[in-house]
This record gives structure tokens, sequence and C-alpha cells, in this order.
């Protein structure tokens, strides 16, 4: 092997690609992910000392910036790792070699559901020995855990539609962000009575904690986020225990909505 195409390979040009194929045309949190990763030589040889995937999202900050002018704030977009994994198939790829890997993922409980600005997805690596590490990107959707699915089908049920979603920074919570929902009422009980309505959803193995806003009159990213306690908690609260039915759970929600408003 020449020196010139090692040093091609060390820089990236004629390098092994790698490409992750994920079997599932929707993801479901809290479900398991089948996937393969095709590893394809390049020009040379190259030692592979592992195969690394990261699962990202965005989420949404405001920051201040200072300008000559006084000081400015943006909405900036930050990419945070829900998870990663890293697979150690320690091998050498010969040129135009091809190698497949199956492995098979848990995907985070409270990975973003993919609707309105939501983005997520796959990002593999190579781990190459002196080398340029090859990635390949790939985005996924993401569907609401049977819980929240249930939540959500009673809100529509009664009339509610979202309007939007978004992933927005929080402090206070497990993960540096929060997914809220924002409904308004086309028809149904709540037409005529709320302007809006506004969710925030954490899910663990026993239960999935709601967070509730209704026609909050503050508008922009921190509307209900303007009112988080100290403790991380916010003025209406609900615990949905992991046992409950999808049918159940978005019952409760009805019910609880109806007795705080």
């Amino acid at each position: 092997m020449s020196f010139f195409k090692k040093t091609l390979a060390s820089l990236g040009i004629g390098s092994a690609n790698v490409d992750t194929i994920i079997h599932h045309e929707v993801l479901i949190p809290g479900q398991k992910v089948n996937v393969t990763i095709e590893v394809t030589g390049g020009a040379t040889a190259q030692n592979i000392d592992n195969i690394d995937l990261t699962l990202c999202c965005q989420y949404k900050k405001e920051v201040k910036r200072n300008r000559d002018n006084g000081s400015r704030t943006e909405v900036i977009k930050q990419t945070h790792v829900l998870a990663d994994w890293s697979l150690p198939y320690a091998f050498t790829i010969e040129p135009r070699q091809e190698r497949k890997f199956e492995v098979e993922l848990d995907l985070p409980l409270n990975t973003p559901v993919t609707i309105g600005d939501a983005k997520v997805w796959v990002q593999t690596g190579l781990d190459i020995a002196l080398g340029l590490d090859p990635t390949d990107k790939d985005p996924i959707t993401v569907r609401p855990e049977p819980l929240l699915d249930g939540v959500l089908t009673a809100l529509e049920t009664e009339g509610l539609r979202i309007r939007q979603v978004e992933c927005e920074y929080a402090k206070n919570f497990e993960l540096p962000f929060v997914q809220e929902f924002e409904f308004v009422p086309f028809d149904g009980p709540y037409h005529g009575r709320w302007r809006e309505l506004e969710i925030i959803a954490y899910r663990d193995a026993e239960k999935l904690q709601l967070w509730f806003e209704i026609d909050r009159q503050q508008k922009g990213i921190s509307g209900l986020l303007s009112n988080l306690l100290g403790s991380g908690e916010l003025k209406r609260t609900l615990s949905l225990s992991s046992t409950l039915s999808p049918e159940d759970a978005g019952q409760q929600v009805i019910d609880f909505l109806n007795q705080t408003t």
C-alpha cells in the first residue's frame, strides 16, 4: 500500500463508509429498535476500533447577546444526546469489503415525539485508527408511547387540536429541555371557555407526569415554563400510573381538567 493512499485515507478520501438502516418506519419510546449497520471498505484496508451510535434531538433556548446598542434575546437551537451506544466491534475492513452488524437498541422513554419542529436522529460513526472517522446521520419518526397517546387522543376527542409542539429549554428537569404540546379548542365542551391548553409530559418506568397551563395570557417561549416553581413543579400537575390503559389515562386527564377549571 502506497504512502499516498494511506495519507488520503487518513484524511477521509477513499476511506471506509458507514450506513445505518433502521428497520422501523415509526418508533415508539420505550420500545426496542432493530438496526443494521453496513460498513463498506474504501481504497485501503483500515482498522476499525469500534462503532458508535448516538440518538440526538434539538431544542430551543433563549440566550442574551450583548450588542453595541444593548442586549438582545435570541432563540438558538441546541443539540442534546438522548442516548449513546459504543459497540465493541474491532475489525479490519479490507478495500471494497462489505460488513454488516445487527444490533438492538432501547429507545429512551422521553425521546421527543417528532411533531412540529421536533427533530430526532441517529448518528453512526466509525472509530478509525489514525483516520478521519466517517459518520452517517439518519432522521427518525417518533410517535407517542401508549399512555401519552391515550392522553392526546382523549383531548382530540374533546374538540382540542394540536397547534404547536416544541422542545424548549427548562431547568429543574431530568433533561435540559421539555416537549410542550399546545392545543386550541375548535369545538366541544372547552370551545368558548379556553383560549388554549399547554401540556408538558415526562415519562419514567412507574408513571407519566403531566403539567398543565390553561388559557395562558403570556405568549412566546416562556409561557408555560415561566410558571415553573423552584421545586421543578407547575401549578397543575397530574401523575398517571404506568399500569393504566391508554383509555383510562385519557379519561383521568379529562376528569382532572374538568375538576380544576
